[in-house]
């Protein structure tokens, strides 16, 4: 197993990860939020809100570094 295939499975696994904490995610989801009439736009985030949050920012920078290396490091 050599380093490119590695990076392809932090990519699948960090992917699907990804997908599963936003869609955990519930903030916003009502019609008027994009319009600005939700009351609950800009509260704070707290404990396991939080958490699946900076999860989810982890997720994402671990898939982009991931993409990034595969494309510097030839197979």
């Amino acid at each position: 197993m050599n380093f490119g295939s590695f990076l392809e499975i932090m990519i699948f696994i960090s992917a699907i990860l990804t997908i599963l904490l936003i869609l955990l995610q519930t903030r916003g989801a009502t019609l008027g939020a994009g319009s600005g009439s939700s009351s609950e736009l800009y509260t704070t985030r707290r404990g396991l809100e939080k958490s699946i949050f900076i999860t989810t920012i982890v997720m994402v920078a671990i898939f982009v570094t991931s993409i990034l290396g595969l494309l510097i490091i030839p197979e």
